[in-house]
């Protein structure tokens, strides 16, 4: 099976590969300078909050939205609820893997769930400014593979797109309103897609990563599952700045983004790392539109899946309001105006569930000029004024010819009066200007 790997750019006591962080076992050089901070069992905390809050309307959405009576679930390695961000946040989970972990899936020796969990739902604690972006929303773990190191596939623990459509079956028979999958698969399958359908028509929205390509095992550009299915939110990332770059995969999958680059959030075994620092990680992004998700699923419950998801599309940042394209979707999603839009006939983008926005989009009309006669405009102009010119010339002739004719009948006039001693004769052009016709 052809698997795309998740890239991120941190090493939580090894080498990171495929966007799961590799075995601790694995003798590896650290990737980043912050190795030793994220390493299990150094617990040191950031005091800066997340840099993609900057870009995340993250106080003016918590105005109407903190999450609360929300379920997430992380369809991934695991969450540690070890961690102090997530030991009151994680209500529940399970383990598909089988590799001797926890059966309840609270435990993650790789990191990767541990650290989207803390983006969607870390709880605020001392010393420490890293907070999810929806901070009273609750977690399941959904535990589905160990890594995606040879070992771990050799042994049957790496990820397969049957454990996947399981856990998402799991999650959805288990009330969670929003599945995050930080994963991407080339090659889908039926089960998979049966699962995506199945949580939808149960009121799941599963946000899914759309890829990364420096770890792709195939880098073109494509459609990736589930992402691509329907019922499902596909999720690209951003730089710092909010740009998509060619480190994402880009394709049909895609319809928002989000910033995922340097990206600080809770660690296995620790307290709090950076990830994704050399690049951004749609693994990351994909935390994030969960956590925004959720926020939105708090503020209009009776919304569901679709609703969700359609609030995030619309009110997304892009240069034209009308259409998405297969690099960022409808754009990077802004989570407060996606909880405050009152959805209605001339709302721009994307179909709409609630009403009809067929009419919605607002062009400047196209302009053509397509002559009768097959003549350009340029052409007719200059006949017109070719006409006027020689009626003109014209007019000016017979002027000059009436004026010659006047002063000649005069002449004649004057010449006949000396011949005949008598009084002028007066024709039409010689009448006095006072006298009436």
């Amino acid at each position: 099976m052809t698997r795309r790997r998740i890239g991120v750019a941190v090493v939580l006591g090894g080498l990171l590969a495929g966007g799961i962080l590799v075995s601790t076992a694995v003798d590896v050089a650290p990737a980043v300078a912050a190795d030793e901070v994220c390493k299990p069992g150094n617990v040191v905390f950031s005091s800066e909050r997340p840099a993609a809050f900057s870009l995340l309307q993250t106080e003016a959405a918590w105005q109407r939205s903190t999450g609360e009576g929300v379920i997430v679930a992380v369809v991934d390695s695991g969450i540690d609820v070890g961690n102090p961000h997530l030991e009151d946040a994680v209500v529940g989970g399970i383990d598909l893997v089988g590799d001797g972990e926890r059966a309840d899936g609270l435990s993650d020796p790789q990191g990767h769930g541990t650290a989207i969990a803390g983006q969607i739902a870390a709880r605020k604690i001392p010393k420490s400014g890293v907070v999810g972006l929806a901070p009273d929303s609750k977690l399941l773990s959904v535990r589905v593979f160990r890594g995606t190191d040879d070992e771990s596939k050799r042994d049957g623990f790496g990820p397969t797109t049957a454990r996947l459509a399981a856990g998402i079956r799991w999650a959805a028979e288990n009330d969670a309103d929003v599945i995050n999958v930080s994963l991407s698969e080339v090659d889908g399958s039926a089960e998979l897609e049966a699962a995506v359908a199945a949580a939808h028509d149960a009121g799941s929205l599963v946000v899914a990563s759309g890829g990364n390509r420096a770890t792709a095992e195939d880098a073109r550009d494509g459609a990736r599952y589930p992402a691509a299915y329907p019922g499902a939110l596909g999720v690209t990332a951003s730089d710092a700045s909010g740009t998509v770059t060619d480190d994402s995969i880009h394709g049909p999958q895609v319809d928002v983004s989000a910033p995922a680059q340097s990206v600080t959030t809770s660690a296995t075994g620790a307290g709090d790392c950076v990830y994704a620092t050399e690049a951004p990680s749609s693994s990351f992004a994909t935390g994030y539109v969960s956590g925004a998700a959720a926020l939105v699923a708090a503020a209009h419950p009776a919304d569901g899946p679709d609703g969700w998801a359609y609030r995030l599309m619309a009110t997304a940042a892009r240069t034209d309001p009308d259409q998405r394209d297969d690099v960022s979707g409808w754009g990077l999603i802004r989570p407060a105006d996606a909880i405050t839009l009152l959805p209605s006939a001339t709302t721009r983008g994307p179909a709409s569930p609630f009403v009809d926005t067929a009419g919605s989009a607002v062009r400047p009309p196209s302009i053509s000029v397509t002559p009768s006669d097959g003549s350009s405009a340029f052409a007719a102009t200059s006949a017109a004024t070719a006409f006027i010119t020689i009626v003109g010339a014209t007019l000016l002739g017979i002027i000059a010819t009436a004026v010659v004719l006047r002063r000649r009948h005069r002449a004649d006039a004057e010449t006949d009066a000396v011949a005949s001693d008598g009084p002028p004769r007066l024709g039409f052009l010689d009448r006095p200007a006072d006298e009436e016709f």
